[in-house]
């Protein structure tokens, strides 16, 4: 059975935005909706149209099963249709999405290599991933009118690839060195990447991101530019940059690595990512806004979007935004796709079974214990799981950014444990017995900590911690702060009924 059809028989998973763990939404007969799509770690968005189907997919870093796929038929509500990377080749960053001959390709950066996957059918089987022979990043997927393909990259070079794809056939070209970004304004860096490239009418337009991912709120931004041939020469836009946020007081900020398509009806968008000012922590969320075209052959955001605010859905009428519910009774007999491992996915190490996920214990801390993680979708929520410990494991709930970075409470045979910052000590002595229900209490970046024997009285620990500062920003490596289940040591872990609830 494929993850599509598991999937649209949980009610418990009504695949739709990102947006909160509880349904608040009603139906908008107006099809408003609001940024961000994803709510939570999902950078770097290529998106597919395939007819009246669209299909997406993200960077996936070191969260393996990688490079879920998302289908929607509206661009609204989303659903997972598989993870097309299972093979651990290190952090995946900005992937491209492409159908070519009625084959399905994905091509991806990893550890400073490329590699292409490719499906006849977006379902899978996906193959292994294949070495491309070029260390550049960002590939973008370009076919001229004769049917020639190139990949175009972060520097403004480009490669011709074989008829298969699966190929380099020559050196690369450098074609685009960007647009000048003004010396006054506080960006990152210069740093373009990040090119997608399609065709309308008789020009090519190529989309990148300058001004670095993260940095200053105000770096990243999105630019165009337009030739004639998908090899250039390019003629920048003079509406670049084309979104940008102003100032570090913009709800969004870093807005960029934008992907611009079209709908059946002719409508225009454009796909991007941006982090959320005071919720850094959280990744960059994926969003949407349309674009309009001026009559001499340029595209723009219209006047009055404001991608901060409720926007109309042109051509799409009685659409409204679903909410996703996180929580999971792991009644299924396959892991469900919001579960990711950290440092690689070994399937023998975990089996799913009578409503419970049991983990194989591994390492000895949160830091090499390669966590089980879920995003979180709120700035305020509770998160609760029941734990059942086997030999001489420890079991735990925690909030995980990387191994150096992590917090959260566990348990062992008899005592709870707070883990700060990696200083773990047992602050509740004796009071299980292998068995406890944990929970996670996030409000606004403060986490306060919890235990019950029942799973209905909880017991506040007295260790609270802080989570505001564990972003890329101040710990590199473009992640995001998730909710993970450990199991460390020698041992077993089962954990059952997972809970994911809404604050606000």
């Amino acid at each position: 059975m494929n993850y599509r059809t598991i999937f649209f028989v949980l009610m418990f998973f009504s695949f739709g935005l990102f947006t909160n763990g509880q349904d608040k939404s009603q139906p908008n007969t107006n099809s408003s909706f609001t940024n961000p799509l994803f709510h939570g770690d999902y950078p770097d968005p290529s998106i597919l149209r395939d007819g009246e189907d669209y299909y997406l997919v993200h960077s996936s870093f070191y969260y393996y099963p990688g490079l879920l796929i998302w289908h929607s038929t509206d661009l609204i509500n989303w659903e997972p249709v598989a993870n097309a990377l299972h093979t651990n080749v290190g952090s995946v960053w900005a992937p491209e999405l492409t159908k070519y001959d009625d084959k399905y390709y994905i091509y991806f950066p990893a550890d400073n290599k490329n590699y292409v996957i490719t499906a006849e059918n977006i379902e899978g089987p996906w193959t292994e991933p294949a070495l491309i022979d070029i260390s550049m990043i960002d590939p973008g997927h370009v076919v001229d009118e004769k049917g020639n393909r190139y990949l175009y990259f972060s520097s403004g070079s480009y490669v011709p690839l074989t008829d298969d794809g699966l190929t380099v056939a020559g050196d690369p070209v450098h074609s685009y060195d960007g647009w000048e970004i003004p010396r006054e304004w506080s960006i990152e860096c210069f740093c373009m990447e990040g090119p997608k490239l399609f065709k309308r009418g008789d020009y090519y337009y190529l989309t990148v991101a300058e001004g670095g991912t993260a940095g200053p709120a105000t770096g990243h931004m999105v630019i165009s530019a337009r030739s004639k041939s998908p090899l250039g020469p390019w003629e920048n836009s003079p509406y670049n940059p084309i979104l940008r946020a102003e100032s570090n007081k913009d709800q969004w900020w870093s807005v960029a690595h934008g992907t611009v398509f079209d709908d059946v009806e002719g409508n225009w968008f454009m796909m991007f990512h941006g982090y959320e000012n005071g919720f850094y922590n959280m990744g960059r969320q994926t969003m949407l806004t349309p674009v309009e075209w001026t009559e001499d052959g340029w595209y723009k955001i219209p006047d009055n979007i404001d991608i901060a605010k409720p926007m109309v859905l042109p051509g799409k009428a009685n659409v409204a935004q679903q909410p996703i519910k996180l929580s999971d009774d792991f009644s299924e007999d396959e892991l469900n796709p919001q579960w990711k491992f950290f440092g690689g996915h070994d399937a023998e190490r975990y089996e799913v079974k009578d409503n419970s996920i049991v983990i194989n214990g591994k390492g000895h801390g949160i830091a090499d214990c390669s966590p089980m993680l879920t995003i979180p979708a709120d700035h305020a929520y509770t998160a609760d799981v029941e734990v059942e410990i086997e030999g001489d494991a420890i079991g735990g709930l925690v909030l995980f950014y990387n191994q150096q970075a992590s917090s959260g409470i566990l348990a062992d045979d008899t005592n709870i444990l707070s883990n700060l910052r990696g200083w773990q000590f047992a602050t509740e002595q004796n009071v299980i017995d292998r068995h406890v229900f944990l929970r996670l209490k996030s409000i606004d970046n403060t986490v306060d900590m919890y235990y019950s024997l029942d799973g209905k009285d909880w017991i506040k620990t007295e260790n609270s911690f802080e989570t505001s500062a564990l972003h890329h920003n101040v710990l590199s490596g473009f992640l995001s702060l998730r909710i993970g289940l450990c199991s460390i040591g020698d041992g077993k872990v089962t954990f059952k009924n997972f809970q994911y609830q809404s604050l606000k």
